[in-house]
């Protein structure tokens, strides 16, 4: 691609094609020789008419210009119409063409009607000066709307190539600003956990305070709570400065959003009432009262969860089944499953598509994939999401499950 730029600051390929277009005028110009009227003279004028053609697309107007004081000489000196006048026409199809505005356009063309009455003067007879006014006129005029056309077709796919690529920078800067928005969502919820974990730990300390001396068992436990609340309370404070110092990155265009619209909260819910996996059963429930039939199932032995990634995994419940109920529509059936294994949970929502249009608008959780991916990706999961197999949508997030609380002590220290 390099070497299409360096002649002209044009592409290899137009460029190519322009000095075909000069050296066949040229080579009309040649071809007369001392034989046609004016002899080397206008041949001559026909190798500057040429030459001057090789600029006709970056600067239509002067080249026309030029094409116009040479056709123009050759008249007055009486020279007649000559093979390499096909150049004028050239200069008038470019001008129409290429012309920044439409009104140099129209001016060659009121220029090109002169010629072609002053070039038919120069035939001989009358009757010969009226069949060469019309042909001449009828070439000029065909050139002319031909050119029009094509300008009209280029302006018209330039139009739509500018109002393609300035949506896709609409839609970037809407990803962006949804990405922004979901952070700061994800960081205020994590602090609130982060908050909630140092409250327990300061009532639990208090307690190892009052009951060290008098029951060192129940001290010894409270201590243990204390340590592991403060391992967890700073991996959680790891991931919220995460999120928070992390650039916002750009959405993967290889999944399409499909529930990228933003929305408001399903519920909001204070600091000190987080949603947990507890409440799942409500949460199904409500979404089965807006009219989806859901259907949940666990398999494996479901492991107690850091409030941070307890919270992530309803998240992306809650968001699953208001992109089910935005987009498959009130009556789709959506089989939503909890798979536990010894490393990951893993989270997934089907539905079949079947629904009815939504008449009111959907409850939403935040911004659809957007938010999922963001969510889940503070803790190193994965989420796929596209159309399913037997129609619908398929939703799959893996999280993977902490790790034991020695491991975690050694991360942390």
């Amino acid at each position: 691609m390099t070497v299409d730029r360096i002649i002209f600051g044009r592409p290899l390929r137009s460029v190519a094609f322009d000095a075909a277009v000069s050296g066949l005028v040229a080579l009309f110009a040649v071809a007369g020789g001392v034989a046609q009227p004016g002899g080397w003279k206008a041949t001559f004028v026909g190798i500057v008419m040429a030459l001057v053609l090789l600029f006709r697309r970056t600067h239509p107007t002067a080249v026309a210009a030029v094409v116009a004081a040479l056709a123009l000489t050759q008249v007055i000196v009486g020279w007649g119409p000559l093979g390499y006048d096909v150049g004028v026409l050239i200069a008038l199809y470019s001008v129409v063409k290429y012309a920044d505005r439409l009104r140099d356009g129209v001016l060659a063309g009121v220029v090109a009607a002169a010629g072609v009455v002053l070039a038919a003067l120069q035939v001989r007879g009358p009757a010969a000066w009226w069949a060469s006014a019309i042909y001449f006129g009828l070439v000029t005029g065909a050139v002319w709307l031909m050119g029009l056309n094509v300008r009209t077709r280029r302006l018209y796919v330039l139009s739509l190539e500018e109002r393609a690529t300035t949506l896709e920078r609409e839609r970037e800067a809407e990803a962006r600003a949804a990405v922004a928005e979901e952070r700061t969502r994800i960081a205020r919820e994590l602090h609130d956990v982060v908050a909630h974990s140092m409250a327990v730990m300061i009532v639990q300390a208090d307690g190892v305070r009052f009951t060290i001396d008098r029951d060192p068992a129940t001290a010894r436990e409270a201590a243990k709570v204390v340590a592991d609340t403060g391992r967890q309370a700073l991996e959680e404070m790891r991931r919220l400065v995460g999120v928070l110092r992390e650039p916002s990155r750009p959405e993967p265009a290889a999944v399409p959003d499909a529930a990228a619209a933003p929305g408001g909260e399903l519920s909001a819910e204070p600091a000190h009432r987080r949603p947990a996996l507890i409440e799942l059963p409500h949460l199904l429930d409500r979404f089965r009262a807006a009219g989806l039939r859901v259907s949940c199932a666990a398999t494996g032995a479901a492991v107690p969860l850091p409030p941070g990634l307890e919270l992530t995994v309803y998240r992306v419940v809650q968001e699953s089944l208001t992109n089910a109920l935005k987009h498959a529509g009130v009556g789709a059936s959506v089989e939503l499953s909890m798979d536990w294994s010894a490393d990951a949970v893993v989270v997934r929502a089907v539905d079949d598509g079947r629904g009815r249009p939504v008449v009111r608008p959907a409850p939403s959780g935040g911004h659809g994939l957007v938010g999922m991916r963001e969510r889940v990706g503070v803790y190193d999961g994965s989420l796929t999401a596209g159309p399913a197999l037997a129609g619908g949508w398929r939703i799959e997030a893996r999280l993977p499950l902490p790790s034991t609380p020695g491991a975690e002590e050694g991360k942390a220290a």
